[in-house]
């Protein structure tokens, strides 16, 4: 995984002129993302500019519409002016050279158009789509998002990621058959409307694991299996596209970023945290962490222990 850069202490060279300095150093790459505004610190615009920071490279947010949620579930969403969305990001498109897109939650199929409209201009810039779950929209509003999503954005994609029931809706809404669709299916699906490759995470296996699978029209590519987690969480699916569209930015092969981004996001599940009622919050900064003890356990300082409750189910995986 990319090394996160280290913040110098505050005030450092602050005072000292350019030329007692040498030559600056070069800016990390740069990734636009586009994806909702809401309060919980989870998903959307947070969870990537905290992912793509932690991944080492500079994110530029653009807020496409403010969701009104918890860490449990979404209650509300406003849509921002389309005009507005694309004046955010033309203004600072005109200064930054960017190396990556992350498209997440547009708000409406008017934001999808506005996106769509500046992502035309940049085709060479890869693209990372995450399509979330949407079953909280009305479903006339979900079915003019999702149509414009497929032929606005699809097109323009490198790779589509997204929950493996959240593409089989998407994608094959008349599968029937009892066996489920498999992430080749689902990529030739996606590529017939233009996406290169799709990451297909939460394929259910027997064995107490899930499998992430990295897949275009002629096959699997590459991909991991997990054990899976028993807690719901929060903002994976945003922490996984940022995360792959970071490594993408930095130059990284597709296959080596994929692996790559599925062990950040198993790591921050890992080290997730509640804070509240609600669902778990992955942990994007879980290598800052301070070491555990030798039975594994946080020092004196971790803060107060959480009723049982709180906790998962007795299980291998460490969730707090």
């Amino acid at each position: 995984m990319t090394a996160p850069h280290s913040p110098p202490p505050p005030g450092a060279q602050a005072d000292l002129p350019q030329d007692a300095l040498g030559e600056e150093p070069p800016a990390p790459p740069c990734v636009m993302s586009f994806n909702a505004s809401e309060p919980t610190g989870a998903a959307g615009l947070a969870a990537d500019v905290a992912t793509i920071a932690a991944m080492g490279s500079h994110p530029l947010p653009v807020v496409t519409s403010i969701v009104m949620r918890d860490t449990a579930e979404v209650f509300d969403m406003h849509e921002i002016d389309p005009d507005a969305i694309v004046e955010q990001a033309r203004s600072i498109l005109e200064d930054v050279t960017i190396s990556a897109w992350k498209v997440g939650f547009l708000g409406s199929a008017e934001g999808i158009s506005a996106v769509a409209e500046i992502l035309s201009d940049y085709t060479e810039v890869p693209l990372v789509a995450y399509l979330p779950n949407l079953s909280w929209m009305e479903e006339d509003a979900q079915a003019a998002y999702l149509d414009a999503f497929r032929e606005l954005v699809l097109p323009a994609t490198e790779v589509l990621v997204g929950n493996h029931k959240t593409l089989t809706d998407f994608l094959l809404p008349e599968w029937e058959s009892e066996r489920q669709p498999s992430a080749r299916e689902l990529a030739v699906a996606a590529g017939e409307a233009g996406a290169r490759c799709v990451l297909v995470t939460g394929i259910q296996l027997p064995d107490q694991h899930i499998d992430n699978v990295l897949a275009s029209p002629q096959g699997a590519i590459t991909g991991e299996k997990f054990e899976r987690f028993e807690t719901a969480f929060v903002g994976a699916g945003d922490t996984l596209s940022a995360a792959l569209a970071a490594l993408l930015a930095a130059g990284n092969e597709l296959h080596a970023a994929v692996g790559e981004a599925l062990s950040f996001l198993d790591q921050s599940l890992d080290a997730g945290y509640r804070p509240g009622m609600g669902n778990v919050i992955p942990d994007r900064f879980f290598w800052a962490l301070p070491p555990a003890d030798e039975e594994g356990e946080g020092g004196p300082d971790d803060g107060p222990d959480l009723p049982p409750e709180d906790h998962p189910p007795a299980a291998k995986r460490h969730v707090h």
